[in-house]
């Protein structure tokens, strides 16, 4: 059974599933609800009061922290650390190893990540980019009941949907590429993931280049500049969107050619 506390400092519903299914009744439609997972993102945002929520879901006992695999198909459960991916296949791994540090990868969850909002200073949401590149489709709760759908289809609306899992088939090839500098302290300012399935067909993504996520469609066919058709930069603490657009393609070539090698 869910249990319910109020917050000491405001006046917050707290509220602790114990179950998926209490996890899906008590966020209900989404509306003035605040889920917290491993709390690397929105615990800052509440200790500053940049956050006031007047429910909050503590999801850390909702049975969400699971890695099923069905051949090539690896369903993930929302709770899972992000440090449980750095040793899968590209791009998973790569892209989950490229995030923050061990203590921070071992607190944050792979859903809390998927639906990070846009940061004042910094990209955030990093596994959105290689979760594009393989085709992951996303099972999530909320207005209208439980849905599954691309994640493409999924980040627009990541703010008011509950996350139970994300599912992908492990490509044949996968890549990943970041622009990672010293000042960016463990940030990554662009990146891009792709990956190749067994009949040759391409997808790339990119992180860092716009509000979340984005497929580079035009870039698929081979030509790494027209990547920069697709994306929206802007400038930040970590990197300008002149810089941006100017690393962009260099990032898609050494992902292309990284995805022409073996199976």
């Amino acid at each position: 059974m869910a249990t319910v506390s109020t917050a000491p400092d405001a006046a917050t519903e707290v509220l602790r599933p114990t179950s998926e299914q209490e996890a899906i009744e008590v966020f209900g439609d989404g509306k003035d609800v605040l889920v917290v997972g491993g709390g690397t993102i929105v615990l800052p945002e509440l200790t500053y009061h940049q956050l006031r929520p007047t429910r909050a879901v503590l999801l850390k006992d909702a049975g969400l922290a699971w890695i099923q695999r069905d051949s090539s198909r690896v369903t993930i459960g929302a709770m899972t650390p992000i440090e449980e991916l750095v040793d899968f296949p590209a791009p998973i791994g790569p892209c989950a190893r490229n995030i923050a540090d061990v203590e921070i990868r071992s607190q944050a969850t792979v859903a809390g990540n998927l639906c990070a909002g846009e940061g004042d200073e910094a990209p955030r949401g990093d596994l959105q980019g290689a979760f594009l590149a393989v085709g992951a489709t996303v099972r999530s709760a909320g207005e209208g009941g439980i849905a599954e759908e691309p994640l493409e289809a999924f980040l627009p609306n990541r703010g008011t949907r509950l996350v139970l899992s994300i599912s992908y088939d492990e490509p044949a090839v996968g890549a990943f590429a970041g622009l990672d500098r010293p000042h960016t302290h463990d940030y990554t300012a662009l990146a891009v993931s792709g990956a190749r399935d067994a009949n040759g067909t391409i997808r790339l993504a990119a992180t860092g280049a716009g509000s979340h996520g984005q497929r580079l469609l035009s870039a698929e066919g081979g030509d790494a500049d027209a990547a920069l058709q697709d994306v929206n930069p802007h400038d930040d603490a970590l990197a300008s969107a002149w810089y941006r657009r100017k690393v962009l393609p260099v990032l898609v070539r050494r992902v292309l050619t990284d995805l022409e090698g073996p199976a």
